[in-house]
């Protein structure tokens, strides 16, 4: 062998190979004389029956990906569709003081959360003697303006999960805080908390966009119940 085809690679070979369709037009004959291993098995088979089946397998690659953006496509259907009603049913409320009560039980009713309860210490005086206004812990209004994002994970015992009626099933939170648009980060006038008996439903891993919206629409449907707009 002479020294220049000591000096092919495979990859010089599958280069001329795909820049020069036309070598197999030439020796069309290989097409049918080739033989490798098929991965469903080891029996021999044609290159053209190898082409075959990487190109089902590809398909089948295809296929599983197009299934999947369907499902994702539904599901942000269904999620905008469930978060359409229930800002709806915020804005068809007539009473300031029902507002935490319709915000509570329509986010519970759409989106099957299993407990839920609100909190609002900056609530107008009117409203002093409704349960949203109960008074509340320094302690939990101090973390309610640390948060920069919603927190998720587990319930270690935190104020907020005495606002459920069944406290002790709460084995995992969402608390979200609750903000004037121009009060911005390291404020908050409240505090809504979901919870569910499942310990993996809130994680710390989990992405808090959707419960960031919630808590925007939340903030703006109760600036009714502040002492500016009471």
């Amino acid at each position: 062998m002479s020294s220049g085809v000591q000096g092919i690679t495979e990859a010089d070979i599958a280069n001329y190979l795909a820049n020069t369709p036309s070598f197999f037009e030439r020796h069309a004959e290989l097409l049918g004389t080739v033989q490798l291993t098929s991965p469903h098995g080891q029996r021999a088979v044609s290159l053209q029956e190898r082409q075959m089946e990487m190109l089902r397998d590809k398909i089948r690659g295809l296929e599983g990906k197009i299934i999947e953006m369907i499902r994702h496509g539904q599901e942000n259907t269904s999620i905008a569709e469930k978060l359409h009603r229930w800002t709806r049913a915020l804005m068809n409320t007539a009473r300031p003081a029902d507002l935490p009560d319709v915000l509570v039980r329509e986010l519970m009713h759409h989106y099957m959360i299993p407990q839920a309860g609100i909190r609002v210490w900056g609530a107008a005086p009117s409203f002093a003697d409704q349960p949203f206004a109960t008074p509340v812990g320094d302690d939990i209004k101090a973390f309610a303006a640390s948060l920069t994002l919603p927190y998720c994970g587990v319930n270690s015992g935190f104020e907020a999960a005495q606002w459920l009626e069944e406290p002790a099933s709460a084995k995992s939170m969402a608390l979200v805080p609750l903000r004037s648009p121009l009060a911005g980060v390291g404020s908050a006038f409240g505090l809504l908390v979901v919870a569910s008996p499942d310990p993996t439903r809130y994680t710390a891993e989990m992405g808090t966009e959707f419960l960031e919206r919630i808590g925007e629409i939340a903030s703006a449907a109760l600036s009714r119940v502040l002492p500016s707009n009471g």
